[in-house]
């Protein structure tokens, strides 16, 4: 040290880059990997019944779209689809499944314009709102509880509401009798089973979104309402999409609520009176679904040839929605995704 100055330097930086500091750690090889060679017995035990449950799964399920395609397209004739079910002696004479069939298009309408903006708007409210936090978990709870509930139970819940006298309106009725079958009442608890599907797609698709994209909204002005109707929800068009598919699938694909709150009638049974639509709207009806089940080999029906021609028709339609879900989501791969 010298006297009366700083002390002396005694070690210098490392040399390297400006500043002293030394150039970053390279990243390993991409050969140090560990390949599946080195893994032991029970490992690739593992890995071998992995693959093979894969490819059993992968084999059911073209197996059995496989079959109803070919029992399908060799008994489906483009006479049945605009031919109501009559009563005959064999199949020729009791005519196609045209009732069903349309019934199967209005019900997933009227359940998917039930269900779609209830699960966005709950979606939006839990993500950007969530206020108040008890009321917010409780909501959570909930949806995922409908999600596990067999739908079975949402037809006997609707029995119980759509019988009571303050819904007869939406219904059959006779001297004060409600009867509580109808597109209205299978509608509303067949948008409940679609109802977890939308808020689920639509909650991951707000959660994507950056918090700064919110805050450059917010920055020039914007409110959060507006910021969630001009922007968000914009931006998860695919994700809601998703969800509208998934929920529409379910819709169409089920049975107990249409046996139960629809009549699983051969034809639809308009009110008499009521103004058209109301008079079909409020009758009993049918949907594919139970065509299927009623035509099949087992049914009060004993058409196997039509059940397989309904059936082919519904897996269509289902093959449909899972090609326009992997459309819109390669479309928004091809948009880009936000960069955090």
């Amino acid at each position: 040290m010298t006297p009366g100055g700083p002390q002396a330097q005694t070690e210098e930086l490392p040399v390297g880059l400006p500043g002293g500091l030394t150039e970053p750690p390279q990243p390993p090889p991409t050969n140090a990997v560990e390949g599946s060679s080195t893994w032991s017995l029970l490992d690739r035990l593992g890995l071998a019944f992995c693959w093979f449950l894969g490819l059993l799964f992968c084999a059911i399920a073209a197996a059995i779209v496989i079959y109803l395609l070919i029992k399908g397209i060799q008994f489906l004739k483009p006479s049945m689809l605009v031919t109501p079910a009559a009563a005959g002696f064999t199949e020729g004479e009791s005519g196609g499944f045209s009732d069903a069939f349309f019934g199967t298009l209005i019900l997933g309408v009227m359940s998917l314009t039930l269900a779609l903006p209830t699960g966005v708007a709950i979606a939006v409210w839990l993500v950007e709102y969530g206020r108040p936090k008890a009321l917010a978990r409780v909501t959570e709870m909930t949806v995922e509880a409908i999600a596990g509930i067999p739908s079975v139970v949402f037809a006997l819940f609707g029995t119980v509401i759509f019988s009571s006298a303050a819904l007869g309106f939406l219904s059959r009725t006779n001297e004060g009798v409600v009867f509580g079958r109808s597109f209205f009442a299978a509608a509303a608890m067949l948008a409940l089973e679609a109802l977890p599907l939308i808020v689920a797609s639509t909650r991951e698709g707000l959660n994507a979104i950056p918090r700064h994209v919110r805050e450059a909204s917010y920055g020039v002005g914007k409110t959060k309402a507006a910021t969630t109707r001009r922007i968000l929800l914009p931006t998860c068009r695919p994700q809601i999409a998703t969800g509208a598919m998934l929920g529409l699938g379910r819709i169409i694909g089920d049975t107990a609520i249409i046996v139960i709150l629809l009549g699983a009638t051969q034809n639809f049974s308009p009110v008499e009176g009521a103004p058209f639509p109301l008079n079909y709207l409020r009758g009993a009806g049918t949907t594919l679904t139970n065509f299927v089940y009623e035509a099949s080999p087992t049914g009060n029906l004993n058409q196997p040839d039509k059940a397989y021609a309904a059936a082919f028709v519904l897996l269509f339609i289902v093959l449909l929605l899972n090609a326009a879900t992997d459309l819109i989501h390669s479309r928004a791969r091809k948009a880009g995704t936000w960069s955090h």
